[in-house]
């Protein structure tokens, strides 16, 4: 079933689409912030009371826009010379851990060992906490890396969330609102060394290295990187011992084709973007476990040498990376990064996983590339827009080909809601449809339809999680009619 899904957030939620939860800028400047992570998914150890393979480690970048206008151009604002500041956190996620407080993770217990520092409480390597600002990068983007953030949230220490939402707020020099936005930022301790079935316990893998000259399973814990070079924690290794990349591919070949037994992994599905729904798999971009293996052994670089998305087996050169750059480097329409408009490698939009699409339901009405020429422009543009796309008006598809009798709002599901609530529609004769919502008091909440849909019967999801209880009344108007349904929402 196609679904069209809507946020709201209070507070959350940036001008262009929700104007009344935020103070806006002056009436000639309006601004927008897109943020994103670098990756589909960041994992780290649990424990590392025995070995580290990856510490918490979590990257945010955002960049801010001045929107348009028909006779100005949109700016992607330069950090380096604005007054703008931009900063992030993690709402429900406050703490990381110290070298007592050990329910998330043992990192700052053991860090001392593993990386000969000394950390002060929820603060990681590079300094960074789990809420702060985020620094200058070049003239165009903002940028937070080391981020310590773990998957387990305040109020649940025992179930993951692998797939947490920032809170990213952007304000001008007089520590104004102008935007903000939500962006996934996604980690998962779900490597599955132990709990695929592969190895049984992590002395098992330590005890398979006794042989190895120079190792010592008494000095743990070890740092997998100190030996086998490891290119995205900067760790050369040692010149003599092949890379942790190389190393685990060529061994697990032996065994296995499945990324997930070590990748995150069967809870987790960090691989759940719109490539995944079309039926791609991990080994249509990389290859095989053993070709990924093999390729490091002959020469290429993980993480620094991977998969384009110009090369000409997939989307060509009209869709190519900068010359010299990754997909998660590059930049295009505008001066917009790839991943600002796109999303993240293996996140690539619209994803699986209602979250990731949060952002540009938001910006834009709808999940997917961000691609609502306005967002940016203040307008609808006539000319062609990046990789020759030309603005249209968004196609809202029905979920069924059965053709109403009648124009209606059907009662919403579940009501009351208290998270995310379904609001069922038909439309019987095409023209334009108008779903709004209003509080009780009869002020428009949000529009969520506003268009020309031809008949069928929809649906529309929206989060009302940040909502204050109450009633709400849903209404639909068209050329014919126009119904209404309550909403209850409860905390």
């Amino acid at each position: 079933m196609k679904k069209i899904y809507a946020l709201v957030a209070f507070g959350i939620i940036i001008p262009l689409v929700f104007a009344a939860f935020s103070p806006p800028a002056p009436a000639t400047e309006k601004y927008i912030v897109i943020a994103w992570n670098d990756l589909g998914m960041h994992c780290a150890n649990q424990s590392f009371a025995n070995m580290c393979i990856l510490p918490p480690y979590n990257n945010q970048s955002a960049q801010v826009v001045k929107v348009g206008t028909s006779t100005q151009v949109p700016v992607v604002v330069n950090p380096t010379t604005s007054s703008i500041h931009v900063n992030y956190s993690i709402p429900g996620n406050t703490y990381s851990g110290s070298s007592t407080i050990l329910t998330k993770t043992d990192f700052w217990k053991y860090v001392n060992q593993l990386f000969g520092v000394n950390l002060l409480p929820n603060i990681g390597l590079t300094g960074a906490g789990l809420s702060g600002s985020m620094g200058a990068q070049a003239i165009d983007y903002y940028q937070v890396q080391g981020i310590p953030v773990t998957p387990l949230r305040d109020n649940n220490l025992k179930v993951p969330d692998p797939y947490q939402l920032t809170l990213i707020k952007a304000f001008n020099s007089s520590n104004q609102l102008l935007a903000s936005t939500q962006s996934v930022i996604p980690v998962s301790n779900e490597i599955n060394c132990v709990s695929s079935g592969c190895h049984s316990s992590e002395m098992d893998i330590l005890r398979r290295h006794d042989k190895m000259p120079g190792f010592d399973i008494n000095k743990r814990p070890i740092f997998c990187a100190k030996c086998h070079a490891d290119n995205a924690l900067g760790m050369p290794g040692k010149e003599d011992v092949p890379s942790f990349s190389e190393v685990i591919h060529l061994k697990h070949a032996e065994r296995t084709n499945d990324c997930y037994k070590c990748h995150p992994g069967p809870i987790t599905k960090c691989f759940r973007d719109v490539m995944h729904a079309k039926g791609l798999t991990c080994q249509k971009c990389h290859g095989s476990v053993l070709q990924v293996g093999k390729s490091v052994e002959e020469g290429r670089r993980p993480w620094l040498d991977e998969p384009k998305c110009g090369s000409a087996n997939c989307h060509g050169s009209k869709y190519a990376e900068q010359p010299g750059k990754l997909y998660r480097e590059s930049k295009g329409h505008g001066g917009l990064f790839c991943s600002a408009c796109h999303g993240s490698p293996h996140a690539i939009l619209p994803t699986e996983n209602v979250r990731d699409n949060v952002q540009n339901i938001a910006l834009q009405g709808f999940a997917g590339t961000l691609k609502k020429c306005e967002v940016c422009h203040g307008y609808v543009p006539t000319g062609a827009g990046p990789h020759g796309y030309h603005p249209k008006s968004i196609e809202i598809l029905p979920v069924s080909n059965i053709k109403p009798e009648m124009d209606e709002i059907l009662a919403n599901y579940p009501n009351p809601a208290t998270n995310m609530t379904t609001i069922p529609y038909h439309i019987a004769v095409s023209g334009n449809v108008k779903l709004e919502l209003f509080n009780i008091a009869g002020a428009k909440t949000i529009t969520l339809v506003n268009q020309v849909l031809q008949p069928g019967e929809y649906t529309i999801d929206l989060n009302v999680s940040s909502f204050l209880p109450g009633t709400y009344v849903c209404i639909l108007q068209t050329a014919r009619s126009k119904t209404f349904r309550k909403i209850i929402i409860s905390k």
